[in-house]
């Protein structure tokens, strides 16, 4: 008889306690649980990983090293796993080239319909692609976007030359390139260059005409500091170092291709028309305005392709990503949206008995779009799969067959089966998701007062209308609205017309050897008390220097590769994962060895180390919900959410004089009683002088705000537009979906 469960016996992937449990098949199956309590642990590193690496070797050693890897998890027994599919959040790509169109087929069968009824005939498909020769713009490469000097922000008009007027490096008084305009004697240096002629700021920047029209006569090789800068910058083919690849991230913008307008193709496809359209014209408009034109198209010779067009492009309306374009870039996607993105070719699978593991599907949308996000679960389970979803929204747990609750704490306090049953059962149970469905945080009734605001001017970015808003500062701004409404956009101008701290949620580090302490500057802290307390070279503690075992190179596990099979990763025998060689883990501190400081969880290391800095430093990193990850952790393992919290508290501890801060939605991966925590980390940054800026869906965090800025009131050429603009205490009877949403307590 088959088996309609998952079995689970003796789980201890990372925090699991000897987990047992049964999850039913072909159900919704919602995991919740304290931030680290282990949901992802038991839902990707156990199941998922046990699913795909038993699929993985049923293929033979050459297919097997190309397909992705899985890890087996520490667990005695796993039965009744199917194959598996995981949706995450991680973004798509980061390659400009890469589309909402190129990632979903969904172009490819756009080309091909312009390859078969197009007047006039261009050519195949690739005509009609921008990342083939045959059909790319030749100016652009198929970009669509060239790099330009951002004139603009070379100049500081209100000081003169020796005080610095030229923003670019080495134009300092005195300093070498300074010295190249000063010393021809026809610049006043002294004058603020706000106070020169047109033609005087002409001649500095451009030379040229400006310079004939002043009467100067300036050496023949002559270059203004535009010219200057691109030659230097941008019209080299040496490998740019870290410091010039920041200086033209600074002082250039991308603008649309002369050439081809940002249509990507040569001019033959970006003017051959389909029923009066052109591709690039069909490329801008919204999702729901295509799937309208699509489908008009009649023609025998495409009644396929345009079947398998209208397909793809009603399951991305159907899933709420209709104010999406197919030119839109991949890389300007949030979590959310890309995950959205990668369900799309899931709808219409015809494959059953699926495993679909979901991470935080709610991540990214406004409390009125959950319903559609909902609606995809239950036709991914209807078909016959098996739907596991980690997820910390209650609409989600509410529509669950049935949930599992890991806990109840965190890190070593966390990993063990505390409930499992349906959400009225929930209700009713004594568990920390039980506890904080029951309370609802109340809306800020007396708001802090500003210091001052920041205007964000004419913001035309992606669907913004030309917006001009008032940000306070000094005070916490939540920016509201539906997915697509304006608000990343909106956060965006604010950062490039205003200096601003962003903290998002993408990875802080490429390398395993990077760390929680490492990341935010405790360690070298660490290792200088080691070095005080043994009167030794603090070097020695570190992994990566003199203390490394020489063995494993202090990485604690040794890599063979094995050619075509899959690569093997073994604890160093020498160290025994230690990654120090055996004098340097005899130093210690209150009875710890630096192996043995890496292996303690923030929270317990609180107190151990006799050094006040190191002390703040874990406090802060506690103080942000981050006190189960262990010293010693690679920051590789931390989810987006976490990553972004890892960034606040490095922010704590550096944070000086007032600046601004904007938030990438901070709740994402936050149980609800973690979100709290984080109110209160956001109170000290303002509580310190500081301004912050929140991108966010969770009502928790809109009801504390001092000041809302709500945009809408839809998605894409429907948003775009400021509905609100004062105290949250005053918006709940308006009737927009943030209203409504709080006024219902969605």
């Amino acid at each position: 008889m088959t088996n309609r469960n998952i079995t689970v016996r003796g789980a201890r992937t990372n925090n699991l306690a000897g987990l047992e449990l049964v999850v039913p098949r072909n159900q919704l199956v919602v995991f919740v649980g304290r931030s680290g309590s282990g949901k992802s642990s038991l839902v990707f590193d156990t199941i998922a990983a046990e699913a795909g690496y038993q699929l993985n070797e049923t293929f033979p050693p050459f297919a097997r090293n190309r397909l992705p890897k899985w890890a087996r998890p520490e667990v005695e027994h796993i039965d009744g796993i199917t194959p598996v599919i995981v949706i995450d959040q991680r973004r798509i790509g980061g390659n400009a080239r890469s589309t909402v169109g190129t990632v979903t087929d969904a172009w490819t069968y756009l080309r091909l319909l312009f390859s078969r009824l197009s007047e006039p005939y261009v050519g195949e498909s690739t005509h009609f692609s921008f990342n083939d020769p045959a059909g790319m713009c030749p100016v652009c490469s198929g970009l669509g976007e060239v790099v330009v000097s951002a004139v603009d922000r070379f100049l500081d008009l209100d000081k003169s030359l020796a005080d610095g007027a030229v923003r670019l490096p080495g134009f300092g008084n005195g300093a070498y390139w300074y010295r190249q305009y000063a010393n021809l004697g026809t610049f006043d240096v002294r004058t603020p260059v706000r106070d020169w002629s047109d033609n005087e700021r002409d001649a500095l920047l451009y030379g040229g005409e400006a310079v004939d029209a002043l009467g100067w006569e300036l050496p023949k090789d002559y270059e203004g500091i535009v010219e200057r800068f691109e030659r230097i910058y941008l019209h080299t083919s040496d490998n740019l170092s870290d410091r010039k690849q920041q200086t033209i991230r600074k002082f250039t913008r991308a603008s649309a291709c002369p050439d081809c307008a940002g249509d990507r193709l040569t001019k033959a496809a970006r003017t051959a028309t389909v029923e009066g359209r052109t591709i690039g014209e069909l490329a801008r408009l919204e999702l729901t305005e295509l799937l309208e034109f699509v489908r008009t198209i009649d023609a025998p010779a495409v009644t396929p392709a345009v079947a398998a067009l209208t397909a793809r492009l009603d399951a991305m309306v159907t899933i709420g990503l209709g104010y999406l374009h197919l030119g839109r870039a991949t890389t300007t996607l949030s979590g959310g949206e890309s995950q959205r993105i990668k369900s799309v070719k899931h709808l219409g699978s015809s494959l059953t008995e699926m495993t679909y593991v979901v991470d935080e599907p709610t991540v990214g949308l406004h409390p009125t779009d959950v319903e559609s996000m909902i609606e995809l679960l239950e036709r991914l389970r209807d078909n016959g799969n098996s739907v596991l979803v980690v997820e910390h929204d209650p609409a989600v747990m509410r529509h669950a067959d049935q949930i599992i609750e890991i806990g109840p704490g965190a890190g070593a306090d966390g990993g063990r089966l505390v409930f499992q049953g349906t959400y009225g059962e929930l209700s009713r149970a004594d568990t920390p998701t039980a506890n904080a469905l029951t309370e609802q945080r109340p809306i800020k009734r007396t708001p802090r007062s500003a210091s001052g605001s920041l205007t964000i001017k004419d913001a035309d970015r992606n669907n913004l209308q030309r917006l001009t808003v008032q940000v306070p500062t000094g005070v916490l701004t939540v920016l509201t609205g539906v997915a697509g409404s304006g608000k990343s956009s909106l956060a965006q101008e604010l950062v490039a017309q205003h200096e601003a701290i962003v903290i998002d949620q993408k990875p802080v580090s490429v390398s395993r050897r990077s760390t929680p302490i490492t990341y935010t500057g405790i360690a070298p802290a660490i290792r200088n008390l080691f070095a005080r307390s043994n009167k030794v070279d603090a070097r020695l503690f570190s992994a990566n220097s003199a203390g490394a075992c020489p063995e494993c190179n202090g990485l604690g596990i040794i890599h063979t590769d094995l050619a075509f099979m899959e690569g093997q990763e073994i604890v160093c025998e020498v160290c025994r994962g230690q990654r120090f060689t055996p004098e340097v883990l005899a130093y210690t501190v209150n009875g710890h060895s630096i192996a043995d400081v890496d292996a303690l969880t923030i929270e317990e290391a609180i107190g151990e180390l006799p050094d006040a800095g190191v002390d703040r430093g874990l406090r802060q990193l506690a103080a942000v919900g981050l006190g189960y990850l262990r010293l010693g952790q690679s920051l590789n393992t931390l989810s987006g959410g976490e990553c972004q919290r890892v960034k606040i508290a490095k922010e704590l501890r550096a944070a000086g004089q007032a600046t601004t801060y904007v938030l990438d939605e901070p709740t994402t991966g936050l149980h609800l009683d973690d979100t709290g925590t984080l109110l209160g980390v956001i109170d000290r940054l303002v509580d310190r002088g500081h301004t912050v800026v929140v991108v966010e869906h969770d009502l928790a965090v809109v009801r504390q705000a001092d000041w809302l800025i709500d945009l809408g009131p839809g998605p894409g050429r429907h948003g775009g537009r400021v509905l609100f603009e004062g105290y949250v205490a005053d918006y709940p009877g308006r009737d927009t979906p943030t209203g409504r949403a709080l006024r219902h307590g969605a």
